[in-house]
């Protein structure tokens, strides 16, 4: 597969993202027997992703599907934001972990993906102000540019530990 063309040149203060996806196959059989299955890549990272539509769909479930996507977004924008937010601060993160989810609602008009849900939690290191990891966590929402620009609301529950203690936990959204 290509590589994705080149963005155009960027406004000041924009950043283009560009992506190529490509699928080969034939819809000649109707709507049961052609494949989901599709790859994309996102210049300039080199890795080709392989995809597919959720299992319920006729997809592959051994590729990633476009909802797993969008919630894997929303948790690495969360986590970039984060870290970003706790070392201007001062604040030594020593591990993120986010148990992200979400659903598709097939009841509402149109189909769409419920609330995501991310649910974090941060380790720092011992003598870390707990409330201020939990300030952070809020603004680094906040400050997330996926949460910002999806139509679903994106809830961020955050729990801190402090060394090896559970000492705090907020959930923003």
């Amino acid at each position: 597969m290509s590589q994705p063309p080149s963005a155009p040149s960027p406004a000041p203060h924009t950043h283009p993202y560009a992506t190529r996806l490509h699928w080969t196959g034939s819809t000649g059989g109707g709507i049961r027997a052609y494949s989901r299955d599709h790859v994309a890549t996102a210049a300039p990272a080199t890795p080709v992703v392989d995809l597919s539509a959720d299992p319920a769909f006729r997809g592959d479930p051994d590729r990633l599907n476009p909802e797993q996507l969008v919630v894997m977004a929303a948790s690495s924008c969360q986590l970039l934001s984060f870290l970003g937010a706790a070392a201007r601060a001062g604040v030594d993160v020593l591990a993120y972990d986010d148990d992200a989810t979400s659903h598709l609602d097939l009841t509402a008009t149109p189909a769409r993906l419920g609330t995501i849900r991310l649910a974090v939690t941060v380790r720092v290191a011992a003598g870390t102000d707990e409330a201020l990891v939990l300030e952070l966590a809020e603004q680094a929402h906040h400050a997330c540019y996926v949460a910002s620009s999806l139509a679903v609301p994106v809830e961020v529950s955050t729990t801190v530990t402090v060394g090896a203690v559970t000492v705090g936990a907020v959930t923003v959204g």
